[in-house]
């Protein structure tokens, strides 16, 4: 996954994910959304088949990378988690 930053500020950050789809984007902008101190979480896609762009915005003078950084770690974690629940369930 290659990442480029197009915008930073103190209160946002628009982020390219370059050749990557969707997916990963719209269940990194739902995460986010589940922080109390981000605004914004959402994706752009200019053209369809346009690499998707994760705009976010926060609030209470949290940084915005900490906040994606954040989100995508509970992200990996659930997927963690799902990856345990169906080992168990194949040994069993």
């Amino acid at each position: 996954m290659k990442l480029k930053l197009l915008e930073l500020t103190d209160d946002g950050a628009r982020i390219l994910f370059e050749g990557e789809g969707i997916t990963y984007v719209n269940a990194l902008a739902a995460e986010l959304l589940n922080d109390p101190e981000v605004d914004v979480a959402q994706h752009r896609q200019v053209f369809r088949f346009a690499d998707p762009e994760l705009v976010v915005t926060t609030i209470g003078g949290r940084p915005p990378l900490l906040a994606i950084t954040d989100a995508a770690k509970r992200l990996s974690g659930y997927a963690g988690e799902l990856l345990r629940q169906m080992e168990a369930l194949e040994a069993a």
